[in-house]
């Protein structure tokens, strides 16, 4: 499920709630970067999330519920392969956002992964594979949960839709203060965290000090942080 925030005030801060049900994962701190990694059947662990020295952050949550125009076709790039190269320095956020604007862009079968993304400089770029993008350069804050924002009615009936969390996001960075900082940002990831489907890793990403912060299933006393 899971919820993107980015904000640009004196800082520019990017914040995750990774909400998952039965799989496994792990944060990985390297020198290059922080890493949220899920470990599938058959690739192995997979960096899907996280920071980079670089400055970027790759947050990717559901889009509930699927839409078939995500579904893998020939030709198109893979959600995944794109947010993955980014986190990993392979592409920069421009060559992505390219990529993006010209190009079909598809997701797992039958399950809309969508990319919250961002840069050093506070960009961002929303994809909805099948659907299409938005490019936001230095917003005063961005926010992506479950539902697409190409969609008319946001107000699907499905609990874990996101939007009760999307609006109530928005409203806290809305009415924040110029000095809005990591435990603001923490804050914020508490407000909207879930657990019917569970968050498990809370992630503040300080680019301005390339610092990653993160806690574990809710627990914010107790934060880990790494050094970029």
């Amino acid at each position: 499920m899971c919820t993107s925030i980015v904000i640009n005030k004196k800082k520019t801060l990017v914040g995750w709630n990774l909400d998952i049900l039965n799989m496994e994962h792990r944060v990985r701190p390297t020198t290059e970067g922080v890493y949220i990694e899920v470990n599938d059947p058959t690739e192995g662990w997979m960096p899907l999330f996280g920071a980079n020295s670089r400055g970027d952050f790759v947050g990717m949550p559901t889009c509930w519920p699927a839409d078939s125009r995500s579904d893998p076709r020939d030709g198109a790039q893979h959600i995944i392969h794109l947010d993955i190269d980014l986190l990993l320095q392979k592409k920069t956020l421009a060559e992505v956002r390219q990529i993006a604007e010209t190009e079909n862009i598809c997701s797992v079968p039958g399950l809309t992964f969508m990319g919250a993304l961002s840069d050093k400089e506070g960009n961002v770029l929303h994809i909805v594979p099948g659907q299409g993008c938005h490019y936001y350069e230095k917003p005063d804050f961005a926010v992506l949960t479950n539902f697409s924002p190409f969609k008319e009615n946001k107000g699907d009936e499905h609990p874990w839709m996101g939007m009760d969390r999307y609006e109530l996001a928005r409203e806290l960075l809305n009415n924040a203060e110029d000095d809005f900082d990591v435990k603001d940002c923490f804050a914020v990831l508490k407000a909207v965290s879930q657990e019917v489907c569970p968050t498990m890793v809370s992630m503040v990403f300080d680019v301005t000090d390339r610092k990653v912060y993160w806690c574990l299933e809710r627990q914010w006393n107790k934060v880990e942080e790494a050094q970029l």
